[in-house]
């Protein structure tokens, strides 16, 4: 059987069956799941994320979240990255933390996904993300 973005996401709630079915029913498709457990998530502001998005380019981008208007842009990264990574502005979400998360198809409003999960179960490699926010910091010039 084929592992979808919406089967893997669910993975990670406490109760993946008793999940599916509430995720299935909201209107909005937004549900809260933990961080820490199959991913941390690292957020950074929309102005570093989005370029860092184009640096890695789309298909070589494990999952990524955005919120409204693109004010921040989360990454999705191995369990235990949140907690040994250092930056300024990063807000960093991992073992005892809870993340809003949009249903993979894009019937959410608002919080979305600029590259949703595949199933696969591909993450963001911290160590391209970081020189990937680099670059894009440098170009900024301000940053």
């Amino acid at each position: 059987m084929e592992i979808t973005g919406l089967d893997w996401l669910a993975q990670a709630a406490p109760d993946p069956a008793a999940f599916r079915e509430q995720w299935e029913s909201t209107g909005l498709g937004l549900v809260l799941l933990p961080a820490g457990r199959h991913w941390d998530v690292l957020t950074v502001p929309g102005r570093l994320g989005r370029p860092a998005v184009d640096l890695f380019g789309v298909d070589a981008c494990g999952p990524v979240l955005a919120d409204f208007g693109d004010e921040r842009i989360g990454f999705l990264v191995p369990v235990g990255t949140a907690a040994r990574w250092v930056g300024t502005g990063v807000r960093c979400a991992g073992e005892g933390t809870w993340v809003v998360v949009p249903h993979p198809d894009g019937r959410s409003r608002g919080v979305r996904w600029l590259v949703p999960p595949d199933g696969s179960g591909r993450l963001n490699n911290p160590v391209l993300l970081e020189l990937a926010l680099h670059e894009a910091a440098a170009a900024l010039g301000d940053w």
